[in-house]
């Protein structure tokens, strides 16, 4: 008989899962254990990526910690290598920042998925950046938030379950289990960071900017490579020196001053003082205000720096400041040589040539004891002009305080004034005579404003040339105005920055045969540049071409260019004539200043010529109304014009350094506001994907925020409805009305707006130069 062969016995199901349980809760258990225990959260949770993973059956894991001063979650630990650091705001711009604002878990399947996250929060929004920039594909995200005593600490995030399915509800259970043990491990580990602190850089870890094994590793790598602890943080960590510098200014609890290319020179204040013994002992005066005088130092609780500094530096009071000794360095090469150049190889620095300027006693009759023509004096001015030239300038402002006060010397750069340098006031009278002496001025008339121009090529290898004005102010003293008129090539229109239909418009209007275009706005509004960049793009050899100008700044081959000189009779009205002479195609007049001018380049423009001026006028309506206003006929200047350019230059934001935001609805709408106009006609809506661009500061733009310039356009065309306009003497309003809706004109602030939305400057700008 055969046996019966006995089936194997298997377990029940429910003790094979009893037996999981307990397995994934032993594992867990051993996690948070670890995580209690350890004496650095960061060593053991780098030493338990792996389990943490393994027990979620997760791909990858982000650790992100919070930084209070920026409002900010940031990575401590993570997976992958394709980024150094994910910095998150606290906000519904992604999830994990969705996760930090509101204390929820979120257990989300599909993270593209737009219904899904709507179902959770509609403004929530996953941050693509991230997949796009390093290539790896997010689906399933499981993240917690780490609280300590209902503060929060940071987030967890897991990523991508394998198999592709959801995290389940134990892993929601069990993620919280580490997120709270994480919340005291980090709590603990910032407080005894805190009571430790015993170097100049705890803030940064007390931040969670960089950790306490990164700052020793740092310190240990900047005494190997003789380097500073601060170069090694920038260069190595990439902390930055913002960060830098409130590290310091919180440890020496005294102000952090870091270094300017564009930093005053306090020339009173570098006498006396040599390079070597300040690079020695790493200080640097800086400023002198009211009775104070501030003092850069590497170390500002340094007694033997302070001692010396008072025995070389004559003040009542004194501001030790902290700064990063590689900036000192620099401060001091720019106080003591300001950007040199072989231009002058025979001038000293800025210290010897003060050096020179030896003290005189401060009685009022001895002001002029120093010479126009001192050698002293000669090179400082020299310099001066060079440095201005060198930092791009196009205005240089000599401002003579009342009484004992030093003169103040100004730059204008990229529009706004920045100082410059301060000189002692017993040689301002001969500062500002040995300038008057460079533009043949009578320096002997104090009382009068002057007018001259100083062809710096004369004085040394540099071909440039100033024009200068002088003006009589309070105290006794001459101010001095020079504008720096640099030659140079012609910029191409299509780099201008107009939009598709004021550059097609401009160059219809600028290739007709006959007919008048001005171009208008304030001084230093860059026209001239325009109306050169408009000749280059006409200029051809069957085209003649004659300009008159005051100076003749921009020069092109092929065009025929006259320096007009009023003081011989040759002025603009008496150069156009002369121009209607010479066979011209195209005439180009540097300025419309009287009636004269202007009905002569009318006249010129209904003969068959092409006629290029500038108006110094607010808008292109308004250029209108001042030239009927100057008695001009209607029908004649209506049947010459051709259109009119208003512009105006903005500052740009610096690319380096600009900040990238997502405005208020209130911001949004006082942009539409503003726009006064067809606002969806530029494209932009007011949604999550919209921002802006504020400024920030940087080494690059000299902590301004703002570098170079942008122009902003408003072009009316002297369509035949403007015309018949024009003719009735109709009023500005109407002008506009019709420019603007009618002709498609955009105003100068509707420009400035879209460029605001493209990231180029900010609405403060743009408010600065125009109105409407």
């Amino acid at each position: 008989m055969a046996k019966k062969t006995e089936k194997p016995v298997r377990a029940p199901e429910n003790e094979t899962s009893l037996a999981k349980q307990l397995e994934y809760q032993k594992r867990l258990n051993n996690i948070t254990n670890r995580i209690h225990s350890a004496r650095d959260t960061d060593d053991i949770l780098l030493n338990l990526q792996g389990e943490i993973l393994s027990l979620f059956d997760a791909e990858r894991i982000t650790i992100y910690v919070i930084d209070p001063a920026k409002k900010e979650i940031v990575s401590r630990l993570k997976t992958g290598n394709e980024v150094s650091e994910i910095r998150v705001p606290v906000n519904n711009g992604s999830i994990s920042g969705y996760c930090a604002a509101t204390g929820l878990v979120l257990n989300i399947s599909d993270v593209y998925d737009q219904n899904e996250l709507d179902a959770i929060n509609p403004r929530l929004r996953f941050d693509k950046s991230w997949d796009q920039m390093t290539g790896y594909k997010t689906t399933q995200i499981l993240a917690a938030p780490i609280l300590h005593n209902t503060v929060l600490q940071g987030v967890i995030q897991l990523i991508n379950k394998q198999g592709g399915q959801r995290f389940t509800h134990e892993d929601e259970s069990s993620v919280m289990d580490i997120a709270n043990v994480l919340g005291a491990a980090i709590f603990k580990n910032r407080k005894v960071a805190e009571k430790s602190r015993v170097t100049r850089f705890d803030f940064l870890v007390g931040q969670n900017i960089i950790s306490r094994n990164e700052l020793i590793e740092a310190m240990e790598r900047s005494r190997k490579k003789r380097a500073s602890v601060e170069s090694v943080l920038m260069n190595e960590f990439h902390v930055s020196k913002e960060d830098i510098g409130r590290s310091l200014s919180e440890f020496y609890r005294t102000r952090f001053i870091p270094y300017d290319d564009n930093m005053v020179i306090p020339g009173q204040l570098l006498k006396g003082l040599r390079v070597n013994f300040l690079k020695r002992n790493n200080f640097i005066p800086v400023l002198q205000s009211e009775d104070t005088v501030v003092v850069a130092m590497e170390n500002p609780g340094s007694l033997p720096a302070r001692d010396a500094v008072k025995r070389l530096i004559k003040s009542k009071k004194f501001e030790y400041c902290v700064s990063l000794k590689e900036d000192i360095h620099k401060m001091i090469d720019m106080f003591f040589d300001v950007k040199r150049t072989q231009i002058l190889p025979s001038s000293g620095s800025i210290e010897e040539i003060l050096g020179q300027l030896k003290t005189e006693d401060d009685e009022e009759d001895d002001y002029d004891s120093m010479a126009e023509d001192d050698s002293a004096i000669v090179q400082l001015v020299n310099k001066m002009i060079i440095d201005a030239f060198n930092r791009g300038a196009s205005d240089i402002h000599i401002e003579p305080r009342p009484g004992k006060r030093p003169a103040v010397i100004r730059l204008r750069i990229d529009g706004a004034c920045q100082i410059y340098q301060t000189i002692p006031h017993t040689y301002k009278r001969a500062l500002v005579s040995r300038i008057k002496i460079m533009s043949d001025l009578d320096i002997a008339e104090k009382r009068l404003p002057q007018d001259g121009k100083i062809k710096f090529k004369r004085y040394a290898p540099l071909d440039i040339e100033l024009r200068v004005a002088t003006i009589p102010t309070a105290g006794r003293n001459e101010d001095v105005v020079m504008r720096i008129l640099a030659s140079g090539d012609p910029m191409p229109l299509n780099r201008m920055g107009m939009t598709e239909r004021d550059y097609e418009s401009f160059i219809d209007i600028i290739t007709k045969p006959y007919g008048m275009v001005l171009v208008v706005g304030p001084t230093g509004s860059g026209k001239t540049t325009t109306l050169h960049a408009a000749m280059r793009y006409i200029n051809k050899p069957e085209t003649k071409i004659w300009t008159a100008e005051d100076p003749v700044e921009i020069t092109q081959d092929g065009l025929r260019q006259v320096q007009v000189q009023p003081k011989i009779g040759l002025d603009f009205a008496s150069a156009m004539r002369a121009f209607l002479r010479a066979d011209p195609d195209v005439i180009m007049v540097g300025e419309m200043r009287d009636q004269e001018t202007v009905s002569t380049g009318i006249e010129a423009s209904l003969t068959g010529h092409l006629v290029f001026s500038t108006l110094h006028t607010n808008s292109a309506p308004e250029t209108i109304t001042r030239l009927l206003d100057m008695g001009m006929d209607p029908f004649n200047f209506a049947d010459a014009l051709l259109g009119i350019l208003a512009q105006r230059l903005t500052r740009t934001l610096c690319k380096k350094c600009k900040e990238k935001y997502h405005p208020t609805r209130e911001e949004f709408d006082a942009l539409v506001r503003l726009y006064d106009g067809d606002f969806n006609a530029l494209g932009f809506e007011f949604t999550d994907d919209f921002h802006l661009y504020r400024p920030k500061g940087c080494p690059e733009c000299s902590n301004t925020g703002y570098r170079g310039r942008v122009g902003i356009f408003e072009l009316l065309r002297g369509t035949d409805e403007m015309k018949l306009l024009i003719q009735n003497r109709a009023k500005i309003d109407d002008l506009r009305k019709q420019a603007v809706r009618a002709d498609g004109m955009t105003t100068l602030m509707q420009d400035g707006i879209r460029k605001v939305c493209l990231g180029l400057t900010d609405i403060r700008q743009v408010r600065r130069v125009c109105i409407r």
